[in-house]
């Protein structure tokens, strides 16, 4: 994610030419937004998501062979996005994707800007991540900030993370510490050797875990589901721990 003094890199996509001057034109008079690239497809998009940094993805939802939500549907870790769309009844499934806004065509400066300041609160609101997570060079623990305190957890012992909206729950043989943070954070502070991410929502502890099957992991009888774009690096550390 950019840092809050640099403007939010944003990547427009949608099948209509017409709408994407228009949300450009948005983004060109919104100084906190940053236009780096407009495509017509999500595939096209899919290739410069995985090619350079975007912090956000404006994403017309009903596009030809791949729509707005196939694309959410492939990548494991989506930057903030703002749903584009002319049908209102798109709004739920929007919501089962975490989506920042949603936004009904004809779009209107006002309600772009609404949703491009929610947008830059978010990421100002997580530039905090890393007090909340204190990096450490030792390998056997962490501090993680819970309320005012800082508490010293060993890796060892942590047996999965939960992502629950803002915050993170993570869960130890003897307690559950929630720190407002991000599954992104977690996983960059975390040593690779010991922690795997499963699923949008799971972190889990390659030494804890017990069984796994039909793409569930089974962790102190906690049934944790594997990610269908998951599936493949979570085999390879497995075989290879």
């Amino acid at each position: 994610m950019a840092e809050t003094s640099a403007p939010l890199r944003c990547l427009v996509v949608d099948d209509d030419p017409l709408a994407i001057q228009i949300v450009e034109n948005c983004v060109s008079n919104t100084p906190f937004l940053h236009h780096v690239a407009s495509c017509e497809s999500a595939v096209a998009a899919a290739e410069i998501l995985r090619q350079q940094p975007i912090d956000v993805l404006f994403l017309d939802v009903e596009m030809p062979l791949m729509s707005g939500l196939d694309l959410l549907r492939t990548l494991q870790d989506p930057p903030l996005v703002v749903l584009i769309t002319s049908n209102k009844g798109y709004a739920v499934e929007a919501f089962e994707h975490d989506v920042l806004d949603y936004i009904v065509k004809p779009i209107s400066y006002a309600r772009f800007l609404k949703a491009a300041q929610k947008a830059l609160e978010t990421v100002q609101a997580h530039s905090t991540e890393s007090d909340a997570i204190e990096a450490t060079q030792n390998p056997e623990f962490t501090f993680v900030k819970v309320d005012s305190r800082l508490v010293k957890v060993l890796f060892d012992e942590i047996r999965y993370v939960e992502a629950l909206g803002d915050y993170v729950h993570i869960v130890t043989g003897q307690s559950k510490l929630i720190v407002y943070s991000t599954m992104r954070a977690v996983e960059e502070k975390f040593p690779a050797s010991l922690f795997v991410r499963v699923h949008r929502s799971f972190i889990v502890n390659l030494k804890r875990v017990q069984t796994i099957e039909d793409n569930t992991i089974i962790l102190d009888n906690k049934h944790i589901p594997i990610g269908q774009t998951y599936l493949r690096e979570v085999f390879q550390r497995l075989n290879k721990f």
